[in-house]
């Protein structure tokens, strides 16, 4: 039985964790990498044929976004997740591809020109639609049997509609171990969505620390500071551009924003527009609506009882078109742009930058957390000038992040989590998805709190759950290694091996069938030798 650490360790994105047992391959999250990568991330230790079952804990890009590149590999296997995940994912994971397509083609356009080598995309659209095939969607609070000795349940994390933390129990040689994935855990007292639901016993837990060296400001009246913003950027005569994640922030900006409109704290302005500039954001909202019986909390819920939709009001305006998009930079009057993504790493907010940016009378509001590296990281901390679409563009418009208003847990939040777990002490607490030194300091902090044993593997750790040893030790060695740009054969040749080791992975699961069938197989693959080796 063996636990193996592959992404998110000693960083913030990529959240990946890989669990053997009973003969079975199991991946928890398969998340992309957002921003530089500080440590070389093991591979998954199988190929993605053999990978059986995903647990995926919540719809982020940096927990399920490879996925599809999961597929292009080889993987058949079934994908679980709570049923607004699985809607959240059908969308997400499609314009994932599509912004990876865009991104090629634009890139491939200048190479070409230029005679460099062209890109190719890590994963297309067939490969997104082809995963969305595989997954099965699951209530909240019900233990589901995924095959002989495995076992899961989601809990309510509070973090974004549908995220969950994970029980997984699994037996093998008679002996069980339960395992709980935290996810991302939410701050509780969120708009639209419920508090997280604590868990009290586990032999090993696999915990977040995104925030776990800091706390949160006492959250200020949201409604009322971005009303402040409006009104202050209006009188200037400029834009508010909020870069907001496509599902789940630009959700509670709608709320805070329908509540400006409702309760008039925007006197001289109360007809101001706000554009929700993102195809992903209007249909993840959709989203919302159809599951607000089952994930709203009690606020959200009265509301829509009294007639009042939550995250609608006069004034809003969507646009799905690029055309509709790029009218958006031409309206004279001041308004509210909310766009994707949320790091300003892609996107239709990067053309709002590019018109905003270097506006003295624009205000540019962050609202969620800016991975290093990105370039809303470099925007919160100063930058003069950036590059967008090849060309420099001055920075003169003011810089604002809204304090407190962050869908991860702080430092005391995560602390009273895994409080809950103190009368029933867990073998080990695994602490990962933090950035490098915040992963050690929270385990310490753990070990000293709660005299938890507590510690932050790095990619490819691995241990063995059923003695509790360590069996591998990953890449300690922390360099930064910059994302690059993939050559097109060298990308498609990685998936012909993939392909080449799905094969021996049919093969090997083929033993014992008819001996007419496997004569037919090999004959079937000695064909396909034949007609590529001439």
């Amino acid at each position: 039985m063996l636990l193996e650490f592959l992404g998110a360790a000693h960083e913030v994105t990529g959240s990946c964790h890989f669990v053997q047992s009973g003969g079975k391959n199991l991946l928890i999250d398969c998340g992309m990498e957002q921003g530089p990568d500080l440590y070389e991330n093991q591979e998954i230790p199988v190929n993605a044929s053999a990978v059986d079952y995903v647990f995926v804990t919540h719809a982020h890009i940096d927990h399920s976004g490879l996925l599809p590149l999961l597929y292009s590999h080889g993987f058949r296997g079934q994908i679980f997740a709570t049923k607004a995940t699985c809607e959240l994912c059908n969308i997400m994971l499609k314009d994932s591809a599509h912004i990876q397509m865009f991104e090629a083609e634009w890139r491939n356009r200048k190479a070409r020109r230029a005679g460099r080598p062209e890109v190719t995309p890590i994963y297309d659209m067939d490969d997104a639609i082809g995963v969305l095939q595989h997954f099965v969607p699951c209530a909240y609070d019900t233990q589901i049997e995924v095959c002989e000795n495995i076992r899961i349940r989601f809990v309510d994390a509070g973090h974004l509609l549908g995220s969950s933390s994970i029980e997984l129990w699994t037996t093998e040689d008679g002996q069980t171990r339960k395992l709980v994935f935290s996810g991302d855990i939410g701050t509780g007292a969120r708009p639209l969505i419920r508090d997280p639901e604590y868990i009290r016993e586990a032999d090993y837990v696999i915990m977040e620390s995104t925030y776990g060296n800091k706390l949160h400001a006492a959250p200020p009246d949201y409604a009322v500071t971005l009303a402040e913003v409006i009104r202050d950027t209006f009188i200037r005569g400029g834009n508010v551009v909020i870069p907001a994640f496509s599902v789940g922030r630009t959700q509670e900006l709608l709320f805070f924003l329908r509540r400006v409109k409702s309760e008039h704290l925007l006197p001289g302005f109360e007809d101001f527009e706000v554009y929700v500039d993102s195809p992903l954001s209007i249909e993840a909202t959709n989203v919302f609506h159809k599951n607000n019986s089952v994930c709203f909390n009690e606020e959200a819920k009265e509301l829509i009882a009294s007639g009042i939709n939550p995250i609608r009001f006069d004034g809003l305006k969507t646009s799905v078109t690029s055309d509709e998009s790029r009218a958006i930079n031409f309206i004279k009057k001041p308004i509210v742009i909310i766009s994707a993504s949320g790091m300003c790493e892609a996107g239709r907010i990067r053309h709002h930058l590019k018109h905003n940016l270097w506006r003295r009378d624009s205000t540019i509001v962050f609202v969620g957390y800016q991975v290093p590296g990105t370039l809303g990281n470099f925007l919160l901390n100063g930058a003069k000038q950036v590059k967008l679409f090849g060309e420099p563009v001055e920075v003169n418009a003011k810089i604002l992040n809204l304090p407190g208003i962050s869908g991860h847990a702080d430092k005391q939040q995560l602390t009273d989590w895994a409080g809950a777990f103190a009368q029933n002490t867990p073998k080990k607490f695994f602490i990962v998805h933090g950035e490098d030194h915040v992963t050690d300091d929270f385990a310490a902090h753990l070990q000293q709190t709660y005299g938890y044993q507590a510690q932050a593997p790095y990619s490819g750790d691995a241990f063995d759950l059923l003695t509790g040893l360590q069996v591998k030790q990953g890449q300690r060695k922390r360099k930064e290694i910059h994302i690059k740009t993939t050559k097109a054969s060298t990308n498609v040749f990685a998936r012909l091996l993939a392909a080449g080791e799905r094969i021996l992975a049919v093969i090997h699961k083929s033993e014992g069938r008819p001996n007419k069938e496997l004569g037919k197989f090999a004959d079937q693959i000695n064909a396909l030798c034949d007609k590529w080796s001439r």
